[in-house]
């Protein structure tokens, strides 16, 4: 059976643009066609400056989130990363077969370290190092696919790169996993920076949509999108990037095709107010169940327990192979 591995970091409240783009993928399709594995990536969120209670807060939502937005326990697996210690383990051993030359090449580590660097705040080398790690969760697991964002490829292509490599050097250990793509709104965009994606952690919130956001937000902060000029509603990406990512957004809500929706409409104030009902129907069940899970830590806690344990399971043959491949001393 093919295996996926996904996961979803802690840096911020999971938005509309995580679920449209992974989150509702991962449980409407993946789960059920794949032996799936997906997981809060926390050591992921220590490569910046942080809190770590707001870590820890927001690791614990994110894990209730994707069990309310649908996944099941019972099809796939759902842990956090640092509760697996291979991860780490063998992100060290590809630490050793990566070059210096390629992670200073990745597109995210230049423009995060940018921003760290004019906010006065010293780059940590883990920014520099933790696609290496991402290579680590990817390939633990024996994975085939790795659903993600456009703007998460170059970091599947360094893993397929990493996996190579090793197999070439020390004997075939790794599966060369491959990137695949959601049809339909793999990237959401800011509603308030319409060319820029919609991310966790913009200072001011008012372009992204939180999938915790009561309705009435979520409709104020959707009313106050950014368009373009003009009055035409034009599906047009390029040109037309603030009513476009509505009627992305209104597509990936309804099923429909935004080149179709674009002729629907008239005005770009029914458009955002069906966008915004939309979105807002789309939530109400998964913020409806994430305060029933919300209420029963117990049971979550028990989840990521139990996923721990079968990853680790999984996880260790490999990475005890790895280790021995590259020339450790295995242990008694």
């Amino acid at each position: 059976m093919t295996r996926i591995f996904s996961g979803a970091k802690p840096t911020g409240h999971l938005t509309l643009g995580n679920y449209l783009g992974a989150v509702r993928r991962w449980a409407e399709v993946d789960q059920h066609r794949a032996d799936a594995l997906f997981c809060v990536v926390d050591l992921h969120a220590l490569t910046v400056d942080h809190d770590p209670g707001r870590v820890r807060r927001l690791s614990r939502q994110a894990a209730t989130l994707l069990l309310a937005a649908g996944l099941d326990p019972e099809l796939c697996t759902v842990f956090v990363q640092s509760h697996v210690d291979e991860h780490t383990r063998l992100s060290y051993v590809l630490e050793c077969v990566a070059a210096d030359g390629e992670m200073r090449r990745m597109i995210q580590y230049k423009e995060k370290s940018a921003r760290e660097r004019a906010g006065g705040v010293s780059v940590r080398l883990s920014l520099l190092t933790y696609p290496v790690l991402m290579a680590a969760d990817i390939l633990a697991y024996g994975t085939d696919e790795v659903p993600v964002g456009d703007d998460q490829s170059q970091h599947v292509e360094l893993t397929r790169d990493l996996a190579l490599r090793f197999n070439q050097r020390y004997g075939q250990v790794f599966v060369v996993p491959r990137a695949t793509h959601p049809p339909v709104a793999a990237r959401v965009m800011d509603l308030q920076e319409p060319t820029s994606k919609m991310g966790k952690s913009h200072e001011s919130g008012a372009g992204i949509v939180y999938l915790l956001d009561d309705p009435d937000v979520i409709r104020k902060k959707i009313m106050r999108a950014v368009t373009d000029s003009g009055r035409e509603v034009v599906y047009d990406p390029g040109a037309r990037p603030g009513v476009s990512n509505l009627l992305e957004i209104l597509a990936a809500c309804s099923g429909g095709n935004p080149k179709d929706l674009s002729g629907v409409y008239e005005s770009y104030g029914s458009l955002k107010r069906d966008t915004a009902e939309a979105v807002v129907e789309l939530l109400r069940p998964v913020q409806a169940r994430h305060r029933e899970l919300a209420g029963d830590q117990g049971y979550v806690e028990g989840v990521l327990r139990a996923g721990a344990e079968k990853a680790r399971g999984m996880a260790r043959p490999r990475v005890d192979e790895a280790y021995r491949a590259i020339g450790l001393l295995a242990t008694a």
